[in-house]
This record gives structure tokens, C-alpha cells and sequence, in this order.
């Protein structure tokens, strides 16, 4: 289908804006897949990590004089304690850099290299993370550490730059329908991570992170060669659009983000000296307000806190579910690699279908609400699965619908509502500031979550983990609640207004 771009320039190319969409799409589906492979294998990684007569995880995989040489932890609660603090780092230096520096990453000149940089080097350190130390039998706690505080921070990069880019070529109107792709680009990733992990396990965790670092630094290249980062890197674009298009708006009705005498963000819009956002009854100054007042302009504040809530559960599932598979029910890696990937397929379609219900309905708060509430019934549910793979799947894809459907669907419906915010148009810093403040956000919650479900299951087991999303989920609810109330309220009222018509 016909995606609207944000300059009209495009059309008269005859250029089809779905090549512009594959490539960074493609950018963040690999960066998820490569992420996906620690959560994949932490099992061997812990079999690998304890001694033999410890190791309740699997059978040895070297022989006994050689294994407790390796051993770094005493036993296997000691291991999984730092597995949780190894995803806990990851995320919170993630998390630092989207939360302070997202709006210096969206500088035109430094998109396109700090996107590969940040595909390049994650993958590397990887590659040197699970594969090279494990050839070389070096194993070092604080190594380990530096190394994956280094890879959220890496990774960092590409998300703020990554969302500029895609600002740069669609439009407001289309704004929504980009970044709904955009959460299923992430399943999709975690879905290749999990094929490509199983597949080559048998072999040894570390051709694991072979593959998929491998693969994740082929797309880099292709990013470098194929991102076309604005639509004015096109050859003939001043010729085409001189005389044509005039500068405050484009026959699509929408505003470009970057003047064509500039390379730079600004206003391409007439617009008063004084822009100001009415929220309820008080009225900001945008022209006066620092970056860090955007939290007290935009219903996103609420959306943060419920995203940081789900975000711990959403990726605790992301990092631990395999594991838990595995370690409560005994099947093999592999096996339990693939039955994850059904976690994802739910979120996919429950963000699709959810999207769509809210649309349709004109309101999203009420829908995340219903989903949520469903979700903790789901939690339940699936705390209590039986030994069976068949029905394993079956509720983990409902779970999956409910808590991965919301999270990707706040992520969307954020940016889809930035964008039809009149004061933030023509402000690409701004939107970058805001989408920032909501991952970031998301990712301190999902960073401290992750060793509190390694330390809840080594002292009081898996019951209580599923006790701890049960509670988080509801904070979500509780968060939200105020935009619940107030878009329910729109509803009696425009219900009313429409019988007094009839």
C-alpha cells in the first residue's frame, strides 16, 4: 500500500517509499535478533559458568578437570544472580543514553554513521562477548560486565536515529501506520534470534552469537550502502522540487521537517512567534519551555510510567523465558528457543488487532485497560501451564497478545500522538526529546526488573516471578488510570450528544 512521504518530492521521483522503509526496519530486526541470542542460550551459558557436580542445567559439556577450571560462580543461584545483573546494566546504560542524549543522535550529518556505528560495533563486542572468550576459555566477571555495559550503550544508538530518519521521510499522516511497523520489527527480530540461536546450539552457545552477530553486521554494511537518510540525498531533488513546492506545506498537506535551503531541523510552517500548548486549562509557552517541561506538556507522562512497568514484564519474558522453559520443565535449549518465539507471535497480532480496535473506537486508554486486566488473567493462567509443549504455546501466545500487544501498542500510539501535536510539528528535536523520555523511561523500568526476577526465583522460585509481572501489570493500569477515566467520559459524552441528535 501506498505509504504517504513527508515530501511530495518523492512522488515526483516515482520512487517507491516502501524501499526507504525496508531498509532501517531491517536495521532494527537484526540489532533484536542479535539481542535475542543472550536470552537464547543462558542456559549452556550457565552449565558452562558452574561446576559439574553444581550444574543442574544440562550435561557437562567439558571434562571435569577442565569445567571447574572455568567455573566462575560456586554453584547455579550464584550464576543466575549475574545473569540478571548482566541484562540489568545492559538496559540501564541503554537507558541513559536514550534518556539524555536522543536529540544530539538526530543530527542530520551524523545519522547514517551513527546508525551503522552503533549496528557495527554492537556486534563486535557480541562476537567478543560469547564467541571469542569462549574459544579462548577466558572467562572474567568484570570483563563480562564492561563489555555488556558497552553493548547498551552502543545499542542505544540506533533507535533515536533510526525514528529521525523515518521522520525524515513520512509524513504526519502516515506517522502512525510507520511506527505501528515498527513495533512488530521487534518481535519479528526476537523470532529470527530464536531460529537462528536453536539452530546452531547444538554445536556450542558461542556459534550462537557467531551467527547472529554475523548477520547483524551484514546488514550494516547494507545500511551504509542503501539508507538514503532524507529525501533531498536523491539525485535531481532541488531540480524537481524548484519552483514546484513551496516551502510551508506540500500538495500532501503535511510539513517537512528540514528546510531544502538547510540541513538542518526547522519550522516549514507559518507559525506565531509564540507557540503554546493548551492542555485542560493551562496554556505553556513551547518557545520558552526547556526540553525537560515536555514531560509536563503531554499526556506521555502517564504512558511512561505504565510503559516502564510493562516493559519489565514484556522483557523479562524477552530475557528469561527460554530459561524458565528449560529450567522448570526440563526440556531441551533448543526446543524451548523455538517454543518462545510464540510469546512474539501473540504480541504481533495483539498489537495489530488491539491497534485497530482503538481506532476504531477513536480512544486507546480504554483498550489498554481491558488488555491489562485480561493480561494478569493470562499470568495466572500460564504460572500453572502444564508439562505439555502443545498448551504451553497456546497460553503463551495469549499471554503474549495481552502484555506484548499493549507494550507495542503505548510505544506506536506515543509517537502516533506526538505527531499529530501541533505544537511539536516541525520540531525534530522535540519529538526525539519526548520519544526518548518514553523508551528511556520504559527501559529503567525494564533495567531494574531484570534482577529482581533472578533474585525472587533463586530465593523464593518461579511462582512469585509471575506474582511480581502480576502486581507490575496492575501499576500499569493504575498509571493510566487517568487517561482511562477521562476518554471513558468522552465517550458517555459524545454517546449523549448523539441521542440528543436523534
Amino acid at each position: 500500500m501506498p505509504i504517504p512521504v513527508l515530501d511530495s518530492s518523492c512522488q515526483n521521483l516515482n520512487l517507491p517509499s516502501s524501499a526507504f522503509l525496508k531498509t532501517p526496519l531491517r536495521s532494527y530486526v537484526l540489532l533484536h535478533a542479535s539481542r535475542k541470542t543472550f536470552s537464547n542460550v543462558k542456559v549452556s551459558i550457565l552449565a558452562q559458568w558452574t561446576p559439574a557436580p553444581q550444574n543442574r542445567s544440562g550435561p557437562a559439556l567439558s571434562p571435569g578437570q577442565t569445567w571447574n577450571e572455568n567455573q566462575l560462580f560456586a554453584d547455579e543461584t550464584e550464576a543466575t544472580l549475574f545473569l540478571g545483573a548482566l541484562d540489568t546494566v545492559f538496559l540501564f546504560s541503554y537507558a541513559v543514553v536514550v534518556l539524555t542524549s536522543s536529540r544530539l543522535l538526530v543530527n542530520p550529518v551524523c545519522l547514517s554513521p551513527c546508525l551503522c556505528s552503533g549496528l557495527y560495533s554492537s556486534s563486535s563486542l557480541e562476537f567478543l562477548f560469547g564467541t571469542l572468550t569462549e574459544w579462548l576459555h577466558f572467562y572474567n566477571v568484570y570483563f563480562y560486565c564492561a563489555l555488556w555495559v558497552l553493548n547498551g550503550l552502543l545499542q542505544s544508538a540506533v533507535w533515536p536515529c533510526v525514528v529521525a530518519v523515518m521522520g525524515n521521510w513520512f509524513g504526519m499522516s502516515g506517522r502512525g501506520f510507520v511506527f505501528g511497523l515498527w513495533s512488530a520489527c521487534a518481535s519479528v527480530g526476537n523470532i529470527l534470534g530464536a531460529f537462528l540461536a536453536s539452530s546452531v546450539l547444538c554445536y556450542g552457545y558461542e556459534y550462537a552469537f557467531l551467527v547472529t552477530s554475523s548477520v547483524q553486521f551484514a546488514g550494516g554494511v547494507i545500511v551504509f550502502f542503501g539508507l538514503l537518510t532524507s529525501p533531498k540525498e536523491i539525485g535531481e531533488w532541488r531540480h524537481k522540487l524548484s519552483g514546484l513546492i513551496p516551502v510551508g506545506r506540500n500538495r500532501l498537506g503535511s510539513s517537512p521537517l528540514r528546510s531544502p535551503q538547510r540541513n538542518r531541523c526547522c519550522t516549514s510552517f507559518p507559525m506565531a512567534s509564540h507557540r503554546t500548548l493548551k492542555t485542560g486549562r493551562v496554556s505553556f509557552d513551547l518557545s520558552r519551555a526547556p526540553d525537560s517541561s515536555l514531560l509536563c506538556l503531554l499526556p506521555p507522562l502517564q504512558y511512561s510510567l505504565a510503559y516502564a512497568c510493562l516493559k519489565l514484564v514484556n522483557y523479562s519474558f524477552f530475557f528469561w523465558l527460554p530459561f524458565y522453559l528449560s529450567n522448570n520443565f526440563g526440556w531441551e535449549e533448543a526446543e524451548s528457543d523455538r517454543l518462545s518465539i510464540w510469546y512474539d507471535v501473540g504480541g504481533i497480532v495483539g498489537g495489530t488487532v488491539q491497534g485497530l480496535i482503538s481506532d476504531f473506537m477513536g480512544k486507546r486508554a480504554p483498550v489498554l485497560a481491558v488488555s491489562l486486566l485480561l493480561a494478569m488473567g493470562s499470568l495466572v493462567g500460564y504460572s500453572r501451564s502444564p508439562n505439555d509443549q502443545v498448551v504451553n504455546a497456546v497460553i503463551l501466545a495469549v499471554t503474549g497478545f495481552f502484555i506484548g500487544g499493549p507494550s507495542n501498542m503505548i510505544s506506536s500510539a506515543i509517537s502516533a500522538d506526538l505527531g499529530r501535536q501541533e505544537a511539536l510539528r516541525g520540531s525534530q528535536e522535540a519529538l526525539a526529546t519526548v520519544t526518548g523520555i518514553v523508551d528511556g523511561t520504559g527501559s529503567m523500568g525494564a533495567a531494574a526488573g531484570q534482577y529482581l526476577v533472578s533474585l525472587i526465583e533463586s530465593r523464593l522460585g518461579w511462582m512469585c516471578v509471575f506474582y511480581f509481572f502480576i502486581v507490575m501489570t496492575f501499576g500499569s493500569v493504575l498509571f493510566i488510570s487517568p487517561l482511562i477515566v477521562s476518554e471513558v467520559r468522552s465517550m458517555i459524552r459524545e454517546r449523549r450528544l448523539r441521542s440528543h441528535q436523534l
